[in-house]
């Protein structure tokens, strides 16, 4: 049965419609704004991408333009030139393409193999200088160096994780590394281990570009059976927010950069109070750039949890459930914040959400755009 969201009219001010304007339009003048391209990661056999419009939210123009099958996680640089993908295929790689800025393709530079079976996640330091991969059937992290033609040059880094928990019935037997987050300063490689129930900590040195496991501070010790999956710095780069898989919950640490430490500070359910019937695991988290609202998926639940957050002491309090197309497996803001994207891989669509910029708050947009198995999406 197609997925159909609940039907409520979206009321706002006049002042608050104006202020989901672009930043282009305004009242008197609606100026033409060139649709961005998405890149798609998914379980099929090629890289797909759409273009978004900004002003109205929507996806159009779905299209291959890299034959990689189960290419899933994506990372592009921050210049807009490169992108990066894991391929879970065969033995595990970390692919390099440069990007056509024109019309949004790509064309292959290199690949790397990953050193580890099953690669799920992908992220450049925030100069753009590495790329890390996560490798989770693997339970490894491997770095690699970025030329400035965008190939991937030989490993710098390779880490083996050894604990596992095994709190969590078949899930906890052996290490899971399943993300990796660069510190907003890049002084620290994050990786949350799901077989371990830590999130360990790596220290680069950022003129050697060498890294090695964090001196004041090795791992994050999680809940047990939390199973952490990925991570995100707030926009004020104070607070780490952890989406923890197997617990269906967020972990709040509070980021001192000076000691290079994170100590927990508390941990929710992304479920409501009356919790859910079914099985339900978490999978991906963001911030809105103001900082005000964190967003967590859960699947199985099939929502998206909206959490209010404090600036000042980073805590969390529960704002609201949003139901979405099943297995949320990855969503994103837009470039502005207007927009947030879910990428549903059992339901094959992207799904639309206008974004309340005071607030945070989620209003469905249209229908659900239909890609292959969609499970990263990046602007």
């Amino acid at each position: 049965m197609p997925f159909r969201f609940p039907t409520a009219p979206l009321r706002l001010a006049p002042a608050a419609l104006l202020a989901l304007l672009p930043l282009t339009m305004s009242a008197d003048t609606l100026l033409p704004i060139a649709p961005l391209p998405l890149f798609i990661g998914n379980y099929a056999d090629a890289i797909h991408a759409a273009d978004f419009d900004p002003a109205t939210g929507t996806l159009s123009g779905g299209r291959p333009v890299a034959p990689l099958p189960k290419a899933s996680f994506l990372a592009k640089s921050q210049n807009g030139r490169f992108l990066y993908a894991v391929s879970e295929s065969g033995a595990g790689a970390v692919h390099a393409f440069a990007i056509d800025t024109d019309l949004g393709g790509l064309t292959a530079l290199n690949s790397r193999p990953s050193e580890g079976p099953g690669p799920c996640d992908v992220a450049l330091s925030p100069d753009g200088r590495l790329v890390a991969a996560a490798n989770y059937s693997g339970g490894s992290v491997i770095v690699f160096p970025v030329q400035a033609d965008g190939y991937l040059g030989e490993k710098i880094f390779f880490a083996q994780h050894a604990h596992a928990t095994d709190v969590f019935p078949g899930r906890q037997k052996r290490p899971h590394a399943h993300g990796v987050t660069w510190s907003p300063d890049g002084r620290l490689l994050l990786v949350p281990d799901l077989g371990g129930d830590r999130v360990y900590l790596y220290a680069r040195d950022l003129a050697k570009d060498t890294l090695g496991p964090n001196p004041a501070q090795a791992w994050i010790e999680m809940p047990a059976g939390a199973g952490p999956r990925h991570a995100e710095f707030s926009p004020d780069g104070r607070h780490l927010y952890v989406i923890n898989e197997l617990g269906n919950t967020v972990s709040v640490a509070a980021y001192d950069a000076a000691a290079g430490t994170l100590p927990l500070i508390e941990t929710l359910s992304t479920l409501p109070p009356e919790g859910f019937a079914g099985a339900t695991k978490t999978a991906e988290i963001a911030i809105h750039p103001a900082g005000h609202t964190v967003y967590a998926s859960n699947r199985g639940a099939d929502t998206l949890a909206v959490f209010a957050r404090d600036a000042a002491s980073g805590r969390l309090t529960p704002a609201g459930y949003v139901p979405v197309p099943p297995n949320p497996r990855h969503f994103a803001l837009s470039l502005d914040a207007r927009w947030l994207l879910s990428a549903s891989q059992d339901a094959d669509v992207i799904a639309v959400f206008a974004v309340d910029p005071a607030t945070g708050a989620l209003t469905p947009s249209g229908s659900p755009f239909a890609t292959p198995k969609p499970v990263c999406l990046r602007f």
